[in-house]
């Protein structure tokens, strides 16, 4: 994967998943860019959050990592690729309601079983 297609993920596409996510949750979570763990590979998206104790669901405060595939992000920046991004964006809230029981974690009362969850690998697929 080339820089310029990572400097154009992380330039235009990173900021508007960061929204769409704290979009979800206002006020209730701390949404931060990380680099990507290598030079040639994508930022990701670091989500943090604590609920009120008595009200969590898991023992661990939120601390979830995604991880964007770095072929599916060069694929970003082929035909179709804003319409495709466009509709990544749309099932963002399904998607992140759709990892709470596989990876154990509870947006609603911000806790999770482990201490951190990293989602990698992950696509731009609805």
């Amino acid at each position: 994967m080339t820089t310029d297609f990572i400097a154009r993920f992380e330039a235009d596409c990173i900021p508007r998943i960061v929204e769409a996510i704290v979009r979800l949750y206002p006020h209730r979570l701390r949404v931060e860019v990380l680099p990507g763990a290598r030079a040639d590979w994508p930022a990701r998206v670091r989500i943090q959050g604590k609920g009120a104790p008595e009200l969590q669901r898991f023992t661990y405060p939120l601390d979830v990592t995604l991880a964007w595939d770095g072929l599916e992000v060069e694929a970003l920046f082929a035909a179709n690729g804003a319409q495709r991004f466009a509709g990544y964006l749309d099932a963002l809230p399904a998607k992140l309601r759709a990892w709470q029981e596989p990876r154990q974690l509870d947006w609603s009362s911000l806790s999770q079983a482990d201490p951190a969850v990293l989602i990698g690998g992950l696509d731009f697929e609805r």
